[in-house]
């Protein structure tokens, strides 16, 4: 019997066909995803759905999803998906990340000569008569400074246009490296000089917690008099409130926004300021965007429904059914080794190496590396998948090396990952015991068994006495509880390392404590 899809937004007819010519049987029904209670009642006879943004895939959908294998966006974002609830059912969640990059950098670069030259006014101004010449007074963009704050796959697209513009580009992007930089032809910079030299400042970052309100008052104080903002990524990235203060006082010269904290944006403390330009949300809106994402969407779904084959899954990492029981405690072993490189890494990423020693070497390497690069890439991308991440890493210039050999040392099978840095190597190993639970085995070379929890707490010290006793204490007076306890040393009094499971997370005052300590030299709180 066929597999069912159920097409509950508009897709391309082109997108409908393809599901019917590859032997799905697909209802194409576009108006089904604004009502809630046609989609619950229908919902239970499909195998997989297709959607844009209007379909809201809610618990309750989910609930009623009986049949349902497959859940297709064609968009990146994902948002009116609950992806967790969707993996408890068994339920995959895939995306098309990567067709609307084009379409969102010409975007971005379209709001910069609106601004530039003030178009959007004038063009009000013209058309109500008043033939205002001598008020819109534009700017050149040849031989001005654009600032990237992230470089990746739209980020690099904006830069590549920019420089056939005869722009200079910079880029913060804690991913690049200065090789890529160097094969873009731009110049990496930290955040300090990129908004003191940057002429116009566009943002291709993800929304993280470390991104959000990336442009604060204090980044736009440091900006350039005169300076134009762009965003075209995500809403928070900003700080609305400041950026109406900097329009208001002529610190800006002009923002544009197709993104906001709150959507739809229909009272906005950016409206009516001066020189503002907004749109709504129209980065991936092209009908070149629209076709490309919604065919890529169904050969997706076909490609599962049909063969069991997984492209662009968020809750799922493409494994065969025939190697997943063997390869998936693997999987969690090398995510969590570079989850725990990465959460470690604060400076720019050149290269990746890979160990494959004894066993695993004869498993599927390429899903392990996917898995490796997505714990090391999603603490700063978050939406990273195991399917995206080589791509991801590709684009920032991060060398990747696979390395298998045969079992050496202690344990018959194992995963050793090298995060190369433009300061230095830092290596952890990992392998699965008997009871198919990763452990971490050596970090920077100091041998210790460790099982990864939710909170970890990460500390490099100086071996010296009573050290472990003052950590309790902190801990301990503090209310937080050690759930497992973890050491390792290199010779009496050297270089050591503390790898604690607490109960919940520790609060900064005791991390900024623990941190004081004279022969502490680093403490961090880590999350799997």
């Amino acid at each position: 019997m066929a597999p069912k899809v159920l097409i509950s937004d508009k897709l391309s007819p082109a997108a409908v066909q393809i599901f019917k010519d590859r032997g799905v049987d697909a209802d194409f029904l576009p108006d089904v995803g604004k009502d809630k209670q046609k989609l619950l009642d229908i919902i239970g006879n499909y195998d997989g759905l297709a959607i844009r943004s209007a379909t809201k895939v809610t618990e309750k959908v989910i609930a009623a999803a009986d049949n349902l294998k497959v859940i297709g966006r064609a968009g990146i974002g994902v948002d009116n998906v609950d992806i967790p609830k969707a993996t408890a059912r068994g339920i995959i969640v895939m995306n098309t990340p990567f067709g609307n990059a084009i379409t969102t950098a010409e975007h971005a670069l379209s709001l910069m000569m609106s601004l530039a030259r003030q178009i959007p006014a004038a063009d009000a101004s013209t058309q109500a008569g008043k033939w205002e010449k001598s008020r819109f007074m534009g700017r050149e963009l040849t031989g001005k400074t654009l600032g990237l704050i992230g470089c990746g796959n739209i980020g690099s697209i904006v830069a590549d246009r920019a420089i056939g513009l005869k722009m200079k580009v910079v880029a913060f992007d804690p991913f690049l490296t200065p090789e890529r930089a160097v094969a873009l032809g731009i110049e990496k910079v930290d955040l300090d000089a990129l908004l003191s030299r940057s002429d116009f400042v566009t943002l291709h970052t993800p929304l993280t917690d470390k991104t959000r309100n990336i442009i604060s008052a204090d980044a736009l104080a440091r900006m350039k008099t005169g300076a134009f903002l762009i965003n075209c990524a995500r809403g928070g990235l900003a700080d609305e409130a400041a950026v109406r203060a900097a329009l208001d006082e002529g610190k800006l010269g002009g923002a544009a926004f197709d993104v906001f904290v709150e959507e739809p944006a229909r009272d906005n403390v950016l409206f009516g300021a001066p020189n503002f330009v907004s749109t709504p949300h129209l980065g991936a809106s092209t009908t070149e965007a629209q076709e490309n994402v919604a065919l890529q969407v169904a050969e997706q779904m076909c490609d599962y429904l049909l063969e069991g084959a997984v492209h662009n899954a968020l809750n799922m990492p493409s494994i065969s059914a025939e190697e997943a029981p063997k390869l998936a405690p693997f999987v969690q072993l090398a995510e969590q080794l570079g989850s725990f490189a990465g959460q470690l890494t604060e400076t720019g990423i050149e290269g990746v190496r890979l160990e494959y020693a004894g066993a695993v070497g004869e498993m599927n390497v390429q899903a392990l590396t996917a898995a490796a690069l997505t714990g090391l890439l999603t603490p700063l991308l978050q939406t990273v998948n195991m399917v995206s991440a080589p791509i991801l890493a590709k684009d920032r210039g991060i060398k990747v090396e696979e390395v298998r050999r045969e079992k050496e040392g202690a344990y018959e099978t194992y995963i050793r990952l090298t995060v190369v840095t433009e300061r230095q190597d830092r290596s952890v190993a990992g392998t699965v015991f008997a009871d198919g639970k990763p452990r971490i085995i050596q970090v920077k070379g100091i041998n210790m068994e460790a099982e990864l929890g939710p909170h970890m707490l990460y500390i490099t010290n100086e071996d010296k006495p009573g050290f472990i006793g003052h950590l309790g204490m902190e801990l301990g007076n503090s209310d937080v509880n050690i759930a497992t306890f973890n050491l390792g040393r290199l010779t009496p009094g050297g270089d050591a390392i503390c790898l604690v499971e607490v109960d919940g997370e520790v609060p900064g005052a005791v991390m900024a404590r623990l941190e004081a300590v004279s022969h502490v030299k680093q403490v961090k709180a880590l999350r799997f």
